[in-house]
């Protein structure tokens, strides 16, 4: 069942990928990217509003937990931050690679902060979804070499994003699964609000509704959304399964923005720009089956 939570995460996420590098191109193109997290914070709100409406018991934790918890919502914002930065000079396909540093930031840090261990199978399993994704990523993402902007910020991006899923699922498992999503929200929702006090972001915010208001918030709003529901899965999926697997998992994002982004091409080359040919098609097969044998090694 976990797999099935977790595999949802990176599809949801590469679609909202797609999404991001259009309101990047947009709406942030020389600007600041703060303006879009800020968006982010919004959702964070409402979700932590509604959790302590619906279930008020979610509220009662110790202030020491509420102050770390809170601190991973925040940490979330500032990988989200360095991605959406990455996504300004690079397309989507160059940046989602990156993420591939995440499952070995999370192994080190789930052996470190919550004691996890795998097993052989488990390791090899995630060690072929990890080579996978890298070996769809060499078709394209790498071709020009590295970037070291691009690597900086990723990287940074990466053990921002594991540091943060260690908190959650360390009260998550602990304490209760919404109450951590609630104070997690929260801490997103902090971040969101710290950024819309600077006069920057705020005069930036305003010149985009200025200039298209449905399109922004119904765009963002699809776009959150989907986020959401990506965090959500992959969340559930950490409270049943080792952190270093779930994210090895969640790394298959970039397996996904080529999909779609196949996908688009097929359907308008004008919306995208995949390689269709037929050794591209069995470069990507060959990286397909590397992650199909990993997810079969793991679920085995």
């Amino acid at each position: 069942m976990w797999l099935l939570f977790a595999f949802a995460a990176p599809m949801l996420w590469a679609i909202s990928t797609h999404i991001d590098k259009f309101l990047v191109d947009r709406y942030a193109h020389r600007g600041d990217v703060g303006v879009l997290v800020v968006f982010t914070g919004m959702t964070g709100l409402i979700v932590a509003a509604a959790i302590w409406l619906l279930l008020p018991t979610t509220l009662a934790l110790p202030l020491s937990s509420i102050a770390l918890i809170v601190a991973s919502g925040a940490l979330s914002m500032l990988a989200m931050y360095f991605y959406l930065d990455a996504l300004q000079t690079e397309d989507a396909s160059a940046v989602a690679p990156w993420f591939q540093a995440a499952p070995l930031f999370g192994y080190a840090l789930g052996y470190a902060v919550l004691g996890e261990t795998l097993t052989p199978r488990q390791v090899l399993g995630g060690a072929l979804i990890v080579g996978g994704t890298i070996v769809l990523s060499l078709g394209r993402g790498f071709r020009r070499g590295l970037n070291l902007r691009l690597a900086g910020f990723m990287l940074a991006c990466a053990f921002t994003l594991a540091l943060s899923t260690a908190i959650f699922k360390l009260f998550a498992v602990e304490d209760e699964f919404w109450s951590t999503t609630a104070w997690t929200s929260a801490g997103q929702a902090l971040v969101g609000l710290l950024l819309l006090a600077r006069g920057s972001t705020w005069r930036q915010l305003v010149m985009m509704l200025r200039g298209d208001a449905p399109l922004v918030v119904s765009v963002n709003a699809a776009n959150e959304a989907i986020n959401l529901a990506g965090s959500l899965a992959q969340r559930y999926a950490l409270v049943l399964a080792p952190l270093s697997l779930v994210q090895a998992i969640g790394g298959t994002a970039p397996l996904f923005v080529f999909a779609f982004g196949l996908a688009l091409s097929a359907v308008s080359p004008r919306l995208a720009s995949e390689d269709l040919s037929p050794a591209g098609l069995l470069h990507k097969s060959i990286a397909a089956l590397l992650v199909v044998a990993g997810v079969v090694l793991i679920g085995g």
